[in-house]
């Protein structure tokens, strides 16, 4: 009963990893659904160093600030780690991952398995991604966006400013 109580009184933290280079809608979406389920949610931009991303880590994380900026239980932060270390270094409880299709899920099952067994107290949720979203990914948006092409019903106004800048001069 102890633990209950103690239990109770905890933040229920969550974490919403992802490259978010850059953030589109899909992911708002999933961060405005999750913010509601959760006393705190920490969008955590990974570092990934395999992926050539088009923004920095700190562009990214300034561009997630200002999208979130109505929501104020979202943090924003940035991590290198491994994820079940970062969790454990923010107190975090659950892992949130959004799923757009059957492969998505094949990937986050598998990831989600590994990080259970690496720490068996952080859970993994999946969230749907909303079906309207479903076909969003940040890589096509950027290889649109790249090309000149209209981006206004994939990512927010500031997002699709940063990515004409980034892309000015190539074509």
């Amino acid at each position: 009963m102890t633990d209950m109580i103690k239990y109770a009184h905890q933040p229920r933290i969550a974490v919403y990893p992802g490259s978010f280079d850059p953030v589109t809608l899909g992911h708002i979406d999933i961060i405005q659904r999750a913010s509601k389920q959760f006393d705190k949610l920490i969008v955590a931009v990974l570092n990934n160093l395999s992926k050539n991303p088009l923004f920095s880590v700190e562009e990214r994380k300034e561009l997630l600030r200002q999208v979130t900026r109505d929501m104020p239980n979202v943090e924003i932060d940035s991590f290198r780690d491994l994820l079940v270390n970062y969790m454990e270094d923010k107190q975090g409880h659950v892992i949130v991952r959004g799923i757009r299709s059957v492969t998505d899920f094949e990937y986050e099952l598998q990831m989600a398995s590994t990080n259970q067994k690496l720490n068996p107290r952080v859970e993994t949720i999946f969230m749907m991604t909303n079906p309207k979203f479903s076909y969003l990914s940040s890589s096509m948006v950027k290889e649109i966006a790249r090309f000149s092409g209209n981006v206004s019903e994939m990512v927010t106004s500031e997002v699709e400013a940063a990515m004409r800048l980034k892309y000015k001069d190539f074509v």
